[in-house]
């Protein structure tokens, strides 16, 4: 998909906020939703998305759920690295399927790195959900 489109409702995290699929969440509230990403380039990958914007990306959000989307990835990025204690943390925003967007509904990767261990490929490889239930475990309770 280009970065000129129609929003999808029935993507997979439009799913994930009216519960018709599981995530592992980490932390949300009225606005954003913080959960395990199932394919995770790094153990603590995270998702932060809108719950109420219909941004397919960066270039159509408000203004206001930027805002609120920063400050819970901020949150998410704090939070990871007081639980996991990763050397290092990357926090990206792809925009189109050429940047490397998979699924069309605004949302930011947070991902612990670790010294001396590979970055995943994105999009690849799905984690073992208990793994992720314990690594969203571990993080919540860093909040």
């Amino acid at each position: 998909m280009s970065l000129h489109g129609t929003y999808d409702p029935d993507n997979i995290f439009a799913k994930i906020i009216r519960g018709e699929m599981p995530a592992v969440k980490v932390f949300e509230d009225d606005q954003v939703l913080a959960f395990m990403d199932v394919f995770p380039q790094a153990r603590g990958h995270m998702l932060v998305i809108s719950k109420t914007s219909k941004a397919r990306n960066l270039l159509e959000a408000e203004a206001k759920t930027l805002g609120r989307l920063i400050g819970a990835t901020q949150k998410a990025a704090a939070a990871v690295t007081a639980a996991l204690k990763p050397d290092g943390v990357i926090v990206t925003q792809f925009n189109g399927a050429p940047a490397g967007q998979t699924v069309f509904h605004l949302h930011f990767h947070v991902i612990p790195r670790y010294e001396g261990e590979a970055l995943g490929a994105h999009g690849k490889g799905m984690a073992d959900v208990e793994e992720l239930k314990a690594l969203a475990e571990k993080i919540t309770a860093a909040l």
